[in-house]
């Protein structure tokens, strides 16, 4: 009968035999892809920036030449004109990404007939809007993009659509992962980004509070729900907030927390409104999620992967809130909250105001109560008006209300 010792010894050799047949992965982390049919078993939480293929460029370059054919525009041209010149979608992949928009799931006519309506809107009755905190409106965005030369408008463009490009991996994990959209055939072959991997190492500790091991290699198959995560669970310090020292410098502010909640480094805010272009007309949604990107290390694979500008106008409460959940919890990571600042939402404000940006950083589900969710408010209108109510930067709120607010913006869209 063979000793332990030898069994032993013959298996380690046959090991050794079989390693050169191993697949390998095709991914930067060399992450080993299975043989045979892909399984979902092999997708990670998120997806790092994948790249920009022959496909993904051939629409780029048809969606810019659209534009260069629209030729030069200017801010006194109608907003229909400004909505149907400037508001072109890209098909990546199946997913739709709309320029000044995010990744949405209306079709282009419906995204330019809403972005006309809004426009419009503003135009005709401007102090209807409510009091300006420093959301870009829309009318404002148009504007801003017709005073463009063709050529400079086209840079921006491509530079826009190739980030976007590079993020469709995430778009298909979110729509699957959250929404329980299959993934199309052939998926993790053209997307090793997505692609599950060795835990990298872990970021400054003193960015967030203390988390369970990242879910980046996780192997469940099954779509996660509400009740799969915990009961709580907040990121970010509450000594990491601000309130901005202007009344258009939400964005800023929103930044600055964001920032430093990563690398607990404080730039001041007049610092990232020259990173985010910031005007007396705000802040684009767009411009906040680029340089979330470009600034931290939110946008890495053991975190939430590039942040997108996503559309979700037709998500219910329930998967908006599993959205959030799934953030804070599998990503690690804070949300670009982008509502419409009303009283009906927000008690502790005084008066209605525009388009915001908060920093969405937990929730409590609160058993069988209402459940809450926790954000950094950079407004408080108090600093520009002494007679209103002091809003304080941490907030515990209903999540419904931020959910009602959200969707109460034209553009209801937030980044993640």
């Amino acid at each position: 009968m063979p000793r332990p010792r030898t069994i032993a010894i013959g298996a380690f050799a046959l090991l050794l035999a079989a390693t050169p047949f191993i697949p390998r992965g095709g991914g930067d982390d060399a992450s080993l892809r299975p043989s045979g049919q892909e399984e979902y078993g092999a997708l990670a939480a998120t997806a790092g920036a994948g790249r920009v293929t022959p496909d993904l460029q051939a629409e780029i370059d048809r969606v810019v030449a659209e534009g260069l054919a629209v030729g030069r525009l200017s801010g006194k041209q109608t907003t229909d004109a400004l909505a149907a010149g400037l508001v072109r979608c890209a098909d990546f992949e199946g997913q739709r990404y709309c320029l000044n928009s995010g990744w949405t799931e209306a079709t282009q006519t419906q995204v330019q007939a809403r972005t006309a309506v809004a426009a419009r809107t503003i135009a005709a009755r401007p102090s209807e809007a409510g009091s300006a905190t420093g959301d870009l409106d829309v009318l404002a965005t148009l504007r801003r993009q017709a005073t463009l030369s063709p050529t400079a408008r086209a840079t921006a463009e491509r530079a826009e659509l190739t980030r976007a490009a590079r993020s469709v991996a995430k778009v298909w994990l979110l729509r699957h992962q959250v929404e329980g959209v299959p993934l199309p055939d052939g998926f993790l072959e053209r997307h090793p980004e997505a692609r599950a991997s060795a835990p990298v190492a872990a970021r400054s500790s003193a960015s967030a509070s203390p988390s369970p091991t990242p879910t980046t290699t996780t192997t469940r198959t099954r779509v996660k729900h509400q009740i799969d995560y915990p009961e709580r669970r907040v990121i970010l310090r509450p000594r990491h907030t601000a309130e901005q020292r202007r009344t258009y410098w939400c964005g800023p502010t929103t930044m600055q927390m964001i920032a430093w909640g990563w690398q607990d480094e404080r730039k001041g805010q007049g610092h990232w409104a020259d990173k985010l272009g910031t005007t007396s007309n705000g802040t684009a949604i767009s411009d906040m999620v680029r340089v979330v990107n470009s600034s931290t290390g939110w946008d890495r694979r053991d975190h939430a992967g590039p942040y997108i500008t996503l559309d979700i106008g037709d998500y219910s409460f329930r998967r908006w809130t599993l959205l959030t959940m799934r953030h804070i919890v599998d990503y690690r990571a804070p949300l670009v909250l982008h509502p419409v600042l009303r009283k009906r939402y927000y008690p502790y404000l005084d008066d209605d105001a525009s388009g915001h940006f908060q920093v969405g950083r937990g929730y409590d589900k609160r058993g069988d109560k209402p459940t809450r969710i926790s954000y950094f408010e950079p407004w408080n209108q108090q600093r520009f008006d002494p007679s209103e109510p002091f809003i304080g930067r941490l907030q515990w709120r209903s999540a419904y209300k931020s959910y009602r607010a959200n969707e109460a913006h034209f553009q209801h869209n937030i980044g993640v």
